[in-house]
């Protein structure tokens, strides 16, 4: 069979870089290992955690809030094999809805592991009889994502020591969860298992949590941790978990250097990061650059090294995010095509999806004031918020960040309800240049919890209405 692209990996990246390419008139086809389509992030990522980050919130809310609203309903009763049922009906939707596009825009798809030989060479070892097919084409795609970081020292065995994967498929809730690493991740899933019932202690090798985020963000989303009961150990490193007994036995000690303890667990979740997934692809004999954390190297239009084979997603540099991922897989079909694509990295937002949730476009104050840029800053607490006060949702802010000289919005932070919605208005205003002036003269329907966005806008200029 020949080919004007075969893309290797199905998950964000890899499909929508498929259907962009076939919607322009390519020939395409995919390559998919795993036995369904939607990579990490449809299958034991992103969509099922935010079933059980969803699931678990209302779980929460019944047994703790609906009190105060005056709705009785007794103390809820957990059924977490439903709950299990629930998030995978919505994996299995999600994943047959991709594997329908794929048909829809006449891709062929081939599941099996698939391994470049050459440029213009893919060996496909199909799933289901380990029959062998060398595909050609005229440009490959290399779009395999990404795994989970190891801990040295500590094994995986996805019952008690989980990755994510095994977090998300536990088949009761944990008395005692330990998670390693303060990231996205750990801190979801440590929702989850605590709002279900779990004690939960977060251990992080670097003094604060959400490394990366903007530290006055991260310093009040762990306040606000600590009165939900989250138990935090940071500046600490995990060196090793016995397994031996009933109880995980896990050995801790200061990351600069001090007396070990012990903690017990009932379930340890490594969450430290993740790596770029190359194995078994063939880079190295093919001659594929790769860099020192094993990512793909390309140029800012995802050619690698080789001609005619490219790279996008979570094995290249840049934030692991299936919406960046998607935005390039669009972005190099239309290069393929003869078109203009580009991606804005100045511009993709972030969002840790525990509640309240934390959302992230553009620079830090770090970054910023690291930069040397003279720049102003407006903050809106949502204590002052109309609708957040009346429905009780008051823990958080919007901070915007603004160029001193120019008055261009560099960056926007907010901690509250639905801040993964609200964050998009000041990425359209950041795609477009806005100023924090153009953001505070657009009129927001009250009462609603965009107000605040518009009120810390105006507070750039010291002119914020409501504090």
């Amino acid at each position: 069979m020949s080919y004007d692209l075969i893309v290797i990996g199905t998950g964000p990246g890899g499909y929508v870089c498929a259907i962009r390419a076939a919607q322009l008139g390519l020939k395409v086809a995919v390559v998919e290992k795993r036995g369904t389509h939607g990579g990490t992030c449809l299958n034991v990522g992103c969509i099922p955690s935010k079933a059980l980050l969803y699931a678990s919130e209302l779980f929460e809310e019944a047994g703790h809030k609906f009190a105060d609203l005056g709705i009785g309903v007794g103390k809820p009763k957990l059924d977490l094999a439903t709950m299990q049922a629930f998030k995978d009906k919505g994996v299995d939707g999600n994943v047959k809805g991709v594997e329908f596009l794929l048909k829809k825009n006449k891709i062929d798809a081939y599941m099996g592991a698939g391994k470049i030989l050459a440029p213009g060479k893919v060996e496909v070892t199909l799933n289901a009889d380990g029959k062998v097919e060398v595909l050609e084409t005229k440009n490959i795609v290399i779009a395999t994502g990404s795994d989970v970081a190891p801990l040295p020292g500590v094994e995986i065995d996805e019952k008690r020591i989980v990755s994510s994967t095994g977090a998300l498929a536990l088949g009761k809730v944990p008395g005692k969860l330990l998670v390693i690493g303060a990231g996205v991740i750990g801190l979801e899933l440590g929702s989850v298992w605590r709002r279900l019932g779990a004690e939960v202690t977060v251990v992080e090798y670097l003094d604060r949590i959400l490394p990366g985020m903007d530290s006055d963000v991260a310093k009040s989303f762990q306040r606000i941790l600590d009165k939900q009961g989250f138990s935090f150990k940071l500046g600490t490193k995990v060196t090793g978990v016995d397994s031996s007994g009933k109880t995980l036995k896990v050995s801790v000690e200061p990351a600069a250097g001090g007396d070990a303890e012990t903690v017990e667990a009932d379930v340890v979740l490594v969450a430290i990061g993740r790596v770029a997934y190359t194995g078994g692809l063939g880079l190295n004999e093919v001659g594929v650059a790769t860099d020192q954390r094993g990512r793909v190297v390309t140029d800012a239009h995802y050619a690698t090294n080789v001609p005619g084979i490219y790279a996008i997603g979570d094995v290249i540099a840049g934030p692991m995010l299936a919406h960046k991922a998607e935005d390039e897989g669009v972005a190099l079909a239309e290069l393929l095509a003869g078109k203009a694509g580009h991606v804005n990295y100045d511009v993709i937002p972030g969002v840790v999806y525990t509640f309240p949730e934390v959302a992230s476009v553009g620079k830090t104050e770090d970054e910023v004031k690291a930069s040397g840029v003279a720049y102003k800053v407006g903050k809106f607490p949502f204590t002052a918020n109309g609708r957040t006060k009346v429905n009780n949702t008051t823990d958080g802010f919007v901070k915007v960040i603004a160029d001193a000289a120019t008055d261009k919005v560099l960056g926007a932070h907010i901690i509250g309800p639905e801040a993964g919605e609200m964050i998009h208005e000041c990425a359209v205003l950041m795609e477009f240049g806005g100023s924090s002036e153009d953001l505070a003269r657009t009129c927001h329907a009250h009462p609603t919890r965009s107000e605040a966005v518009k009120e810390a806008a105006m507070a750039v200029e010291k002119r914020a209405i409501h504090m």
